[in-house]
């Protein structure tokens, strides 16, 4: 079927929303925000409260246009709260990957095959890592380039500082257990099993990237975060919870956080947010309920 939607002007744009159901008090102020938030951006937020089995989309609740907004608002706000804490947590693990590495197999412990369990994929990432070094502009690059000629690819401590999150996380998935010291970063991160902190590494890098383009994070599924049992630092303990939630997430950064960053505020400023989530959208982040009566939330 070919696509043959028209464009919309603004006006018609809250034409349709008004005639769908949703209730514009004020079409001015409505037009303001249209004119910088698009229509389409928006419809991710209007989308749960519509029949979008119609092909009307028809509102199956009285909301407004405010309270959609308000959505939006502490979607963006639940984007940087997890952003910032997202990074302190991809610093220590680049960190401690680095170091702990070089200290056992020296300066390009990256580039030794011994240590990896796939071959192939140790190609297809050492390959992934030249072309984000290409692409750097970092200063400690460009002086190891203009100064030294072998290797090509400069020590791991300048290589995986400018990787990607992903990136980094598909390297420590593929390093051998039996080569090395990730079960000694495993540890020092508060878990126990290696497959774990390797699932806990790529569902961070995937949440990233969702903040970092500014995509609606609050209903997401999202690749499944493992709950571990059992811990070396004290955990939520209602653990039946939904690991494709963004709550999921939230456990185990503010877990990670606890390591890294004692003292750090990301656990009041999230009990602060969700003091004001609007719409009654707790459980459709995959919140349980009497989740703030748990001593792991409590300041």
């Amino acid at each position: 079927m070919k696509y043959q939607k028209p464009a919309l002007t603004i006006a018609e744009q809250i034409q349709r929303l008004q005639n769908r159901g949703l209730f514009i008090p004020d079409p001015k102020r409505a037009a303001h925000y249209l004119g910088n938030i698009s229509y389409y951006r928006l419809r991710a937020y209007t989308y749960p409260f519509q029949n979008n089995e119609d092909p009307n989309h028809p509102f199956i609740q009285e909301i407004s246009f405010d309270e959609i907004l308000n959505l939006y608002v502490f979607d963006r706000q639940l984007r940087l709260l997890l952003f910032n804490a997202i990074e302190k947590i991809e610093i220590a693990f680049r960190t401690q990957i680095i170091y702990r590495y070089a200290l056992a197999y020296g300066a390009f412990w990256h580039l030794n095959t011994e240590l990896y369990n796939n071959s192939h994929y140790f190609a297809q990432h050492i390959a992934a890592l030249d072309k984000e070094i290409f692409r750097s502009k970092e200063t400690f690059i460009e002086h190891y380039k203009a100064t030294y000629t072998e290797p090509d690819t400069p020590p791991a401590w300048m290589a995986l500082e400018v990787s990607s999150m992903g990136l980094l996380s598909k390297i420590f998935s593929n390093l051998r257990r039996d080569k090395g010291p990730k079960d000694e970063i495993t540890r020092y991160f508060g878990v126990k099993d290696v497959d774990t902190i390797e699932n806990w590494l790529r569902c961070f890098s995937l949440l990233r990237n969702l903040c970092a383009h500014h995509s609606r994070v609050w209903n997401r599924r999202m690749t499944k975060m493992k709950i571990p049992r059992k811990t070396l630092n004290p955990f939520i303990e209602n653990k039946n919870i939904l690991p494709y939630k963004v709550y999921s997430y939230i456990t185990a950064i503010n877990y990670i956080l606890n390591i890294i960053s004692p003292g750090h505020h990301f656990k009041a400023n999230l009990l602060a947010l969700m003091e004001n989530c609007p719409l009654a959208q707790e459980r459709e982040m995959g919140f349980p309920e009497n989740w703030k009566a748990e001593n792991y939330w409590n300041l």
